[in-house]
């Protein structure tokens, strides 16, 4: 399962706590910097996402971890009456409630702070609730699936996107080179952040992949569970329903 990553190693502060400090500290060129380091390909992966969606025609859809709201906004697309979004960091919330009201879509998406371990809604409120790049934050892995699967309605979808780490040779190699060496660079001379993008190899290592995250998605509740692998295994879409 691996060891809890902090993203600072000397601070007692809780990884709750830490991550949402990150997070503030890089809300203003987080958008920017997903879309250099993964040279978009996140963009295509957030469609591959709301296609699993669509065929559940989700009228209220929950976007845990949401950020600066780029899967709530691409959410859209699944026709749902209203989005919401939550996340613990407050500097990223503003970023996103900043895009959401400038495209003119505040009537339709709708972001707050909220703790995914603490999920602000009540007992099978949502169609679908999704997760992109969220889930290996959370403090408490299983209480924060746990809350998902409460506050989403019986027969209702979850669908997960996160970092994985591929395992073909040698595209493992390279890969592994790039994300330990050059992104952690490239992340810090453009977010000022000494820690952020350091952190983001530790904790994709320390998180259950594949077929581990679909057992977890299992014990929290969820049926019919299972994984896609996306661009050679540096990513995977999770799904899973309550019944």
């Amino acid at each position: 399962m691996g060891t809890p990553i902090k993203p600072y190693s000397n601070s007692d502060k809780s990884k709750k706590e830490q991550v949402a400090g990150m997070f503030d500290n890089i809300a203003g060129k987080y958008d920017l910097l997903n879309h250099v380091l993964s040279m978009n390909i996140d963009k295509l992966w957030r469609k591959k996402v709301i296609r699993k969606l669509k065929g559940h025609k989700p009228q209220r859809i929950l976007d845990v971890a949401t950020g600066t709201g780029d899967l709530a906004i691409a959410a859209l697309k699944a026709n749902p009456q209203r989005v919401d979004g939550i996340d613990i960091s407050e500097g990223m919330l503003e970023v996103g409630k900043s895009k959401i009201v400038q495209r003119g879509l505040d009537n339709k998406i709708f972001l707050q702070s909220g703790d995914a371990e603490a999920i602000p809604f009540e007992n099978a409120t949502f169609d679908a609730i999704t997760v992109a790049f969220g889930v290996r934050n959370f403090e408490h892995l299983d209480a924060g699936l746990k809350e998902m699967n409460r506050v989403l309605k019986p027969g209702g979808i979850c669908v997960v996107l996160e970092f994985t780490m591929p395992s073909q040779f040698p595209f493992k190699q390279l890969y592994g080179f790039y994300f330990k060496n050059l992104l952690p660079l490239i992340g810090r001379m453009v977010s000022k952040d000494t820690s952020a993008y350091t952190y983001l190899p530790e904790s994709v290592k320390a998180f259950p992949q594949n077929q581990l995250f679909v057992e977890r998605m299992e014990q929290a509740g969820f049926t019919q569970n299972s994984f896609q692998k996306l661009s050679l295994g540096i990513a995977a879409i999770y799904t899973g329903s309550k019944k």
